[in-house]
């Protein structure tokens, strides 16, 4: 087995706390906690990054293209995350939004041996959907080396889809393979190298920022509410009548009647108001 070269990486570099073993739960607490604050400023950094990254998605989807997430590890679970949580958020499709991780779906749970290895195993992965060039595919990997993120990137650069990245080192294989990489740099992990922390927190923020700034921008949040949301539950249902009490000044009863009637908060509000 050949020698894997992590030096210089930020995401591999020695842990600014020492002695971690000696120390009480609390220290323990304010050392996570005092990291962690440092994370939202390295995200400011990269907005630039993540606006260009946005603005190219959005204009293809508005023609009908489709996101992938691509990744391995904690990396592939924030992108099946994040994709999850696109249709009952947003009621868009299942298949607007996908995340894809290395070793299949049985690795969201249990790690899947040298999956992250194979270089063509992505671009096999993505295949499954028939992919197009209006899609975009997004490669996120901590370390920015990872072989089926690399791999998956520039099989799609190949066949003409849009690719992005969100990597937590500079200058990484993942961000040269990328047309508009997002480099969130967040420095030593708390506990040297495991990545799941700072890194793994980075980059749900910025995942965040993609996924929420992209449906709203596809018109799928009126005003600051989430008017096409799924109401798979008393409590989305609750919230609403709640929505559509605020958005057509009405009360409670006529409200609930209203979202019983047409399914959806913004039909709700479409039919009050056109009536």
């Amino acid at each position: 087995m050949s020698e894997i070269n992590l030096k210089g990486l930020a995401t591999e570099a020695s842990s600014n706390h020492n002695d971690l073993d000696k120390k009480s739960v609390r220290e323990l607490l304010e050392g996570i906690n005092s990291e962690d604050k440092t994370v939202p400023l390295a995200v400011e950094k990269a907005l630039p990054q993540i606006e260009a990254l946005v603005q190219q998605i959005v204009a293809r989807m508005k023609k009908g293209g489709r996101l992938f997430y691509i990744g391995a590890g904690t990396s592939g679970r924030l992108g099946i995350v994040d994709a999850s949580e696109c249709p009952p958020t947003y009621g868009v499709p299942f298949d607007l939004v996908i995340g894809l991780i290395a070793g299949g779906d049985s690795a969201i749970r249990k790690a899947v041996e040298n999956a992250e290895d194979d270089v063509n195993q992505a671009w096999i992965d993505i295949s499954e959907y028939d992919p197009k060039p209006e899609d975009t595919v997004i490669g996120i990997a901590a370390s920015g080396r990872t072989p089926y993120v690399i791999g998956g990137l520039k099989a799609a650069n190949e066949a003409g889809l849009l690719t992005g990245c969100i990597v937590c080192n500079e200058g990484s294989a993942v961000a040269a393979a990328a047309q508009f990489p997002v480099e969130v740099v967040v420095g030593p992990e708390f506990v040297t190298g495991s990545t799941r922390m700072k890194s793994g927190t980075a980059q749900k923020l910025v995942l965040n920022m993609i996924s929420t700034t992209v449906m709203i921008q596809l018109g799928r949040v009126r005003g600051n509410k989430m008017v096409d949301m799924q109401l798979s539950n008393e409590k989305l249902v609750e919230r609403g009548i709640r929505m559509i009490m605020q958005e057509a000044q009405i009360e409670y009863d006529l409200a609930a009647k209203l979202l019983q009637e047409h399914g959806s908060v913004r039909k709700a509000v479409d039919a009050y108001n056109n009536k």
